[in-house]
């Protein structure tokens, strides 16, 4: 909890720190990366860096999370917490970053508000700081704690075994591990890192959903060719697809990640778009492997039949599966081969499906794909709580918390 000497002067600067704290970002990285550029080597992905997405997550966190400090003291905002934490575990993130992380931040607010940042406002938000960075280093010391690692033997060597091409645009990688370490199995819904060194020697890092139950000695993720469409292309996804093939290494992390298959044996629903079908499929597979008698219900939408990835794997999981049903929604009309429960033109409609009563939900895709269906699911009285969702890349959803109340603020992630 903020101290009571805190509390008045955050409630009174908070609105001028949050109608700037855009800006106060935007310094910030450039402050950190010109005093610190090998922080680009393995810890920080500069495509999300030149298209801004990372500086606007990281402005409405920190806003969130003061917000919540002032309007519920006695309630942190756990699932933004626990969201970043993870995705820190999975880059091997060390307390000590976050000394180096203050140090350009407070100068990036200073720079920016000026005379506006007197002493006592200083000392209060950097109360903040680091009651947020302390709820973030003790969730990553469990994590690390939980899988028996530090922060820099997150990392193992696994060797390309297969590779499939799924679609025009997504790869199927199928990696084995290559030493005699003992895998460390993933919870249904997790994701790697992957730790890609580029043609300039800096090595990127990005997140992949697993979309295979682990056997002990491989582990699969699918990877989307991320075209620009005016702005460069994806440098790594690229590099993974034309690149990289059966006999090469790759550096990859142990599993994390927060939106992960609930044990309560409820129906679960799944809803998907486009590539958001990754996370998915694994969950999938997971249920499969532990052959689950559970009511089960994939949605998914798409282009068309031939842009569904890993369609394969997936009617076939759901074919084992006695108690599941597909429903799928192509932009390009009801047109299809696979033998599915319903085929729909258009956009995801689920007043054309029935779902089971007392379902838990998890959502992938597109961040308006994801909240028109939260919304619809809400108006037809499923409860918030019990809507997960994931996102690829730096969770824009949290950071428009101006906009809209945050998913967290009215607990839309399960928790």
């Amino acid at each position: 909890m903020l101290s009571d000497r805190s509390r008045p002067v955050i409630e009174a600067t908070l609105p001028v720190v949050a109608e700037h704290v855009g800006e106060i970002a935007q310094r910030f990285y450039a402050h950190l990366f010109g005093a610190h550029p090998e922080l680009f080597d393995g810890v920080f992905n500069r495509g999300n860096q030149a298209t801004g997405e990372q500086q606007v997550a990281l402005a409405g966190s920190v806003a969130v999370f003061a917000s919540t400090l002032v309007q519920t003291p006695e309630q942190l905002p756990e699932r933004l917490l626990s969201r970043i934490a993870h995705k820190h575990a999975s880059l091997g993130i060390t307390p000590a970053q976050y000394d180096v992380v203050h140090e350009h931040l407070f100068w990036a607010i200073a720079d920016v508000l000026g005379d506006a940042v007197t002493p006592e406002v200083a000392a209060a938000w950097d109360e903040v700081y680091w009651l947020m960075a302390y709820a973030l280093i003790n969730q990553e010391r469990g994590l690390y704690s939980a899988r028996g690692v530090r922060p820099e033997t997150v990392w193992r060597e696994w060797e390309v075994a297969e590779k499939v091409q799924e679609t025009p645009e997504v790869v199927t990688f199928r990696v084995r591990r290559v030493d005699d370490r003992l895998v460390k199995t993933s919870l249904p819904g997790q994701y790697v890192t992957v730790q890609v060194p580029m043609p300039d020697g800096v090595r990127q890092p990005r997140q992949y959903s697993l979309t295979r139950a682990d056997d002990g000695e491989h582990r699969q993720f699918s990877v989307k060719r991320v075209r620009g469409d005016g702005r460069p292309d994806g440098e790594v996804s690229n590099h993974l697809c034309d690149r990289v093939g059966v006999g090469d290494r790759l550096t990859m992390s142990l599993p994390f990640g927060d939106v992960v298959l609930d044990d309560s044996g409820r129906p679960v629903v799944f809803a998907s778009a486009g590539i958001g079908v990754t996370p998915m499929a694994g969950m999938l597979s997971h249920l499969t492997a532990a052959g689950s008698h559970l009511p089960i219900t994939l949605l998914h939408a798409d282009v068309d039949e031939e842009s569904f990835a890993l369609r394969e794997q997936v009617l076939g999981d759901v074919r084992r599966l006695s108690g599941a049903r597909i429903h799928v929604w192509y932009e390009r009309g009801a047109t299809g081969t696979l033998p599915v429960d319903g085929v729909h033109a258009g956009v995801m409609d689920l007043d054309a499906v029935d779902l089971p009563e007392d379902a838990v939900y998890y959502l992938c895709g597109p961040l308006p794909f994801m909240r028109a269906v939260r919304s619809a699911l809400v108006d037809r009285g499923v409860s918030p709580r019990d809507v997960q969702y994931e996102v690829f890349g730096p969770d824009l959803w949290q950071a428009d918390f101006q906009a809209e109340p945050s998913p967290d603020a009215v607990h839309a992630t399960a928790g």
